[in-house]
């Protein structure tokens, strides 16, 4: 018997976002320029007007040098 897996808890992970930017002391810009990302989608990510698309969540944990399922196993 197959387990459903469980939704992504994205308030966890918006608040993981920022946690992560702030103990590395970027600014929106600077994880953007890292990342990839645009900053206007990283702010929406990090507020929570959007849960963001996957590819900008791995390129956000590879601009903090981990591996998306590090950014994923504390929530």
């Amino acid at each position: 018997m197959s387990s459903t897996p469980r939704d992504p808890d994205f308030e966890a992970l918006r608040v993981e976002l920022g946690r992560r930017r702030a103990d590395h002391g970027w600014t929106y810009d600077e994880l953007a320029e890292r990342s990839g990302v645009s900053r206007r989608t990283l702010i929406a990510m990090e507020t929570g007007t959007t849960h963001g698309r996957v590819e900008s969540w791995f390129r956000i944990a590879q601009a903090f040098g981990i591996e998306l399922g590090e950014l994923l196993k504390r929530l």
